[in-house]
């Protein structure tokens, strides 16, 4: 059976994963029979937000027991032993993607990347297995990629800072409709907006539905 990781970078939109990306992600694998398998870094996030007043808090948290609870506790840690067991990966996206694997949020342009999210997401594109990136999560494709020769064509949506962070990390950004995705066959990725509009969770689920279904086409190529 085929098998797709979906890598969670915590649990809020905030300080983590994007709870609604994430939950979609998991109900179109499931709902096409795709089995799959949460995965999140053992790493601290950078800081913990209060989702009521959006205002960071003194409290640390782990982002592998906090994207637990959106797995339903199953869950497993995120290393490249992982990339021969997988036929595809999805990372949704949320402010955790900028801040818990690099530090974009903080740094934009300038941020480094955490070695085991650099590490996994190049083994997958070297592998050829298919890649889905959700909201902020093609930025973060693009910085793992920089440097190398993969220029990959990515969306966050329409035009941006993130989009232009897209091309200075040396990927191609292209504009996209939230309920669209789009697809590079050449290096097997696929990526869709989905928050990084202004929009709601109806026109978000058209959108990762479409990244799920260009995912499982491309993992039979």
């Amino acid at each position: 059976m085929k098998q797709v990781g979906v890598v969670l970078a915590g649990c809020g939109v905030y300080d983590g994963a994007e709870i609604y990306e994430a939950t979609l992600t998991l109900l179109f694998l499931d709902s096409r029979g795709i089995a799959y398998q949460c995965l999140a870094p053992d790493v601290d996030q950078m800081h913990v937000v209060d989702h009521r007043t959006g205002e960071p808090t003194t409290e640390r948290r782990n982002v592998l027991a906090e994207a637990a609870r959106v797995a339903r506790g199953q869950i497993e840690k995120l290393d490249d032993n992982w990339i021969a067991k997988l036929d595809a990966v999805i990372f949704p996206g949320g402010f955790g993607a900028a801040k818990n694997y690099c530090d974009y949020a903080i740094r934009g342009d300038e941020c480094g990347i955490r070695p085991e999210i650099e590490s996994f997401m190049n083994g997958m594109v070297e592998a050829g297995k298919p890649l889905g990136v959700i909201c902020i999560s093609p930025v973060i494709l693009a910085r793992a990629l920089k440097g190398r020769d993969v220029h990959p064509l990515l969306t966050v949506g329409g035009e941006s800072d993130a989009a232009r962070s897209i091309e200075t990390f040396g990927s191609r950004h292209q504009i996209c409709d939230v309920t669209e995705c789009v697809v590079d066959h050449e290096h097997k990725i696929v990526s869709t907006p989905a928050y990084m509009c202004d929009t709601h969770i109806a026109e978000v689920a058209q959108g990762i539905e479409r990244l799920v279904e260009e995912v499982i086409s491309l993992m039979g190529k």
